[in-house]
């Protein structure tokens, strides 16, 4: 078996590129080779079998060069034509199996799910794949509607939960700011306009009238980084907000063991990874209702300052019982590997 991924690979660390090293790591690690197509504009990473083809011409060639019996496409934002184009493209591959893993929960609630149709485009392209992966039962539900058999819709989580060693250190900078600051709040996310991070900057301004001594840690990068840069900096408590920039997959679960409360407010999300991880490590988490949060978070209104810091006060009044952390768990990165090797037995 050879496995080609095509998507976001990392830097930043959001949800799609975890899930795509998550899936690669797990599949290297049994001596199964899987080589990645970056789909983005980010080129910072290199490494074995990675490739970031600059133009669709490249992405063709390599499609079509590259040694692979599956091909993993990832999708995790807006559905344009060019991407369909590609899954076509790629159903049409002589001898290869097509999987398609759609890591927006929010498509649920799209525009673009309410004109979902067996008769339309996306349809009959989604329809031409071996198998689709959706992150949630209401994302199974629009496949359905495309008119995507049950028996090629699968139902697997895109996390794999990790437990980070007890002696791992946090990044001198991050460590640095921990020490110094009680209670700890976390945030991890892209520097984007639907992670409503100004609230959470503005909300610390009331939480330090009865914890004077809080901070708030923001890890992601984006296109906001000098907005918030800049938003930041008009605070009085400036030197309690902390913008990490994008962080090591790793440190970043540190940072999460860390603090003591892990917030995720959105005005448009999925299934967050992150959520997941902060709940795996035993922290107190509070996010933006989307309908979809797991159980064990604690949920505010979407731009709802009041509500969010009532929350973390709330929160703050509640001890979190010590107890080991649990282990590792790759049962979803699993459940992939055996979809692949259904998938290549059913060809046989």
């Amino acid at each position: 078996m050879q496995v080609l991924q095509m998507g976001a690979y990392p830097p930043p660390h959001g949800g799609v590129q975890t899930n795509v090293v998550a899936i690669r790591t797990h599949l290297l690690d049994r001596g199964i080779p899987c080589s990645v197509i970056n789909l983005t504009r980010h080129r910072d990473s290199q490494a074995e079998n990675l490739y970031h083809p600059r133009n669709a011409l490249e992405v063709i060639k390599l499609l079509l060069s590259l040694k692979f019996d599956i091909v993993h496409l990832h999708h995790g934002g807006e559905l344009t034509p060019r991407l369909l184009a590609m899954y076509l493209f790629c159903s049409l591959l002589p001898g290869k199996k097509t999987v398609l893993t759609c890591h927006s929960g929010g498509y649920a609630t799209s525009t673009e799910e309410k004109r979902a149709r067996w008769w339309s485009l996306p349809g009959f392209i989604f329809r031409r794949l071996s198998s689709i992966i959706a992150v949630n039962p209401e994302l199974c539900d629009v496949f359905r509607r495309f008119g995507v058999p049950d028996a090629r819709i699968h139902l697997i989580l895109p996390f794999a939960l990790k437990t980070p060693a007890a002696d791992r250190k946090l990044p001198a900078p991050i460590d640095n700011f921990f020490l110094q600051h009680h209670p700890k709040l976390l945030t991890v996310g892209l520097l984007e306009p639907e992670y409503d991070l100004t609230l959470q900057i503005d909300a610390l301004e009331r939480i330090l009238d009865d914890h004077p001594n809080a901070g708030l840690a923001i890890i992601g990068s984006g296109s906001l980084q000098q907005q918030l840069t800049d938003h930041i900096r008009t605070k009085s408590y400036s030197d309690r907000v902390l913008l990490c920039g994008d962080v090591d997959h790793g440190d970043t679960l540190c940072a999460i063991r860390d603090c003591d409360i892990f917030l995720r407010t959105t005005l448009y999300d999925g299934d967050a990874v992150s959520v997941r991880e902060a709940l795996h490590l035993g922290k107190r988490v509070i996010a933006s209702d989307n309908g979809m949060r797991p159980t064990g978070v604690r949920l505010v209104p979407r731009q709802d300052l009041v509500a969010l810091c009532a929350s973390i006060s709330e929160s703050l009044q509640v001890p979190i019982l010590k107890t080991e952390l649990s282990p590792s768990d790759d049962a979803n990165m699993q459940a992939v590997l055996e979809l692949y090797r259904r998938l290549l037995s059913t060809s046989r």
